[in-house]
């Protein structure tokens, strides 16, 4: 009966607010995961309680969950129980006045001007074939030219890059449509992996930039998670700050620090509150610090007399 409760919840999730797979993926796994606590308690959802809740999140805390994790674990309970509240399968939300951790304000991980050079310049020459080459370097250069989210990367349509747009047209979270525009080098990136692309009987057949034999149809986060390490590697730069989300963040401060204004830039990222943009603005701080320290008169070392 539990479990029923969690595939009719991912299924209004995804026909009422377009939820993409890898969310209700990520909510599946939070839900049987509880699911489990409360059945080692001879609980389930129908009997949980909000002390229940409660323990289970002590649990997370004691295992060593991440805080975002733990956020996004109630997060999933609290919106199971209004799904349920709705459907009247209980009378209560036993989470509604649960209250979770507080998340770090952490800085995201970003990278240089000068290691994303090396980023791409070493997707030139890492792999062997040429049309790999073109591939790898068609995502790196779409990756950092747009800022698009790995998933949004992997499976853009061959549709949107068709004729040397100076736009394209992004599907983000929960469906929502972005146009982002392409530089020059991401262009002529794009129309060197199309040339290739389109000389592959089997590509030719498949929707999307850049396909796969794969049950996705396209390529996978993970084979470009790995892809993106090795040429870290490659490039002589710790694989541990540089990921597809790292590429993501530089392209937004690389951004800020260039004069762009962070309503723009929250448009570009596709970032639904401004508030998760703010971020950012770290960056905009810092150049007004190092400012100071290298002009004000005050900030510089003062000579003592002899």
């Amino acid at each position: 009966m539990s479990i029923l409760w969690i595939s009719n919840f991912l299924e209004a999730q995804a026909a009422e607010l377009g939820a993409a797979r890898n969310t209700q993926e990520a909510y599946g796994r939070d839900l049987k995961d509880f699911l489990s606590f409360l059945e080692s308690r001879g609980a389930g959802f129908a009997t949980a309680d909000r002390a229940m809740v409660e323990d289970y999140l002590v649990q997370c805390e004691a295992i060593g969950l991440a805080t975002a994790t733990k956020a996004r674990r109630l997060s999933s309970i609290k919106q199971l129980y209004g799904f349920a509240f709705e459907e009247n399968l209980r009378k209560d939300n036993p989470a509604i006045q649960v209250r979770g951790p507080r998340k770090d304000k952490r800085l995201p991980k970003s990278l240089s001007l000068q290691e994303v050079e090396q980023l791409l310049q070493a997707a030139h020459t890492m792999p062997k074939q040429r049309a790999d080459k073109m591939r790898l370097t068609c995502l790196m250069d779409l990756l950092y030219a747009t800022g698009m989210r790995v998933t949004e990367l992997v499976s853009l349509p061959v549709a949107a890059v068709r004729g040397n747009p100076d736009m394209i047209l992004v599907r983000g979270k929960g469906g929502k449509e972005r146009m982002v525009p392409l530089s020059p080098s991401a262009r002529d990136a794009v129309i060197l992996w199309l040339s290739l692309r389109d000389q592959d009987e089997a590509h030719t057949k498949s929707a999307f930039l850049f396909p796969s034999r794969g049950k996705q149809g396209h390529l996978t986060r993970i084979w470009f998670f790995q892809q993106i390490k090795k040429l870290a590697l490659m490039a002589g730069i710790n694989a541990e700050k540089v990921t597809p989300h790292s590429l993501r963040h530089a392209f937004a401060t690389h951004l800020l620090a260039g004069g762009a204004d962070l309503r723009s830039i929250q448009t570009l990222l596709g970032h639904a509150d401004i508030a998760t943009t703010e971020i950012y603005t770290h960056i905009q701080y810092e150049r007004l610090r190092e400012l100071v320290l290298e002009h004000h008169p005050l900030a510089q070392p003062q000579k003592t007399g002899a």
